[in-house]
């Protein structure tokens, strides 16, 4: 199903240096970290803006960064905060809460127009407030079996976590009231088996849990609709998150 208008797009590219960064002293963080002579930043947005169904691209990044070529594909650029929720909370501002956003992160060294086309087809289709990119371990591993992921078994396959979600603005404050709480309870078993539920807990462990009882636990959770996007463009889950990880993006930036 196709979106009946142009959708926006935002950006993730602030927060402060990493261990990304070591190689580039003077990146403000690892979104201008280049790969090939391209920053991390400049390739998602080419990627965003070579969408056709994308319009309004807002980046959200360091003050430092706002005078950056990098980021001359945006249409407007805001101030990153403190936490990734205070940025996608920038982003999001003033967006209608009904529509779709695109939110994507910035190093996705070989994003394609492709993968986001197909993403939001899924997430368009879906209906839900809050849809997240995700790919089966198989169709990742037979074009990109070198690249490391940290995998979820579920009763319908092995998948990992991609680089875009699409949300309404309107689930925002639901998901900011949900990311506190596993914030505050992501060192303590017990709290984490509160907020999830023992029984789920149990059925992950033992590689019973399916997708729609995620999903459904989600919806309890956080009081609107969410789903997984299972997406066929392995690309979309290809991201900078370790030092080790730029040799292995500069080789696929390479192999085109």
């Amino acid at each position: 199903m196709a979106l009946s208008s142009p959708i926006t797009a935002v950006l993730l590219a602030g927060g402060p240096r990493d261990a990304v960064c070591d190689g580039t002293p003077d990146a403000p963080n690892k979104a201008f970290v280049p790969i090939g002579g391209v920053t991390l930043a400049r390739r998602t947005l080419a990627a965003l803006r070579s969408t056709p169904r994308v319009g309004r691209i807002i980046a959200v990044t360091p003050l430092v960064a706002r005078a950056m070529e990098e980021l001359a594909g945006a249409d407007e650029l805001r101030p990153d905060g403190l936490t990734m929720s205070q940025s996608l909370r920038a982003g999001l501002s003033g967006l209608p809460l009904d529509e779709l956003v695109l939110v994507a992160a910035s190093d996705l060294p070989i994003l394609s127009a492709a993968a986001i086309e197909e993403f939001l087809d899924l997430a368009h289709a879906s209906g839900a407030d809050i849809v997240y990119a995700c790919v089966e371990r198989g169709i990742h591993e037979r074009r990109f079996p070198q690249v490391p992921h940290t995998w979820a078994r579920l009763r319908d396959g092995t998948y990992c976590g991609g680089g875009l979600v699409a949300l309404r603005p309107r689930a925002l404050e639901s998901l900011d009231r949900f990311l506190g709480r596993l914030g505050r309870a992501r060192k303590n078993p017990l709290q984490l088996a509160l907020i999830f539920g023992a029984r789920i807990l149990l059925r992950y462990a033992l590689g019973r849990l399916s997708i729609a009882q995620a999903e459904r636990r989600a919806f309890t959770l956080l009081g609107v609709p969410v789903v997984a996007a299972l997406c066929t463009h392995p690309e979309i889950a290809v991201n900078v998150d370790r030092p080790s990880d730029i040799a292995l993006a500069e080789t696929l930036v390479s192999s085109g």
